[in-house]
């Protein structure tokens, strides 16, 4: 999960969001992006989902197995 804890971080800092910035468009509450930030906390598929549709990249991107 460490890939995916970097992954997020830099598309979240690339569109210039805070933690709380991401959270309120993707309607995710900002205390799970901060756990999956620090790899303290496993995202779910549905999460995932949601994430990779808002940057507009894979889940395979996200998870580190394509870049």
């Amino acid at each position: 999960m460490e890939k995916f804890a970097e992954r997020l971080k830099e598309l979240r800092q690339e569109k210039g969001l805070s933690i709380q910035g991401l959270a309120k468009e993707i309607k995710i509450s900002s205390s799970s992006l901060c756990r999956w930030e620090n790899c303290q906390a496993d995202v779910k598929g549905s999460q995932l989902i949601i994430i990779a549709r808002y940057f507009g990249v894979t889940i395979d991107y996200l998870m580190g197995l394509e870049d």
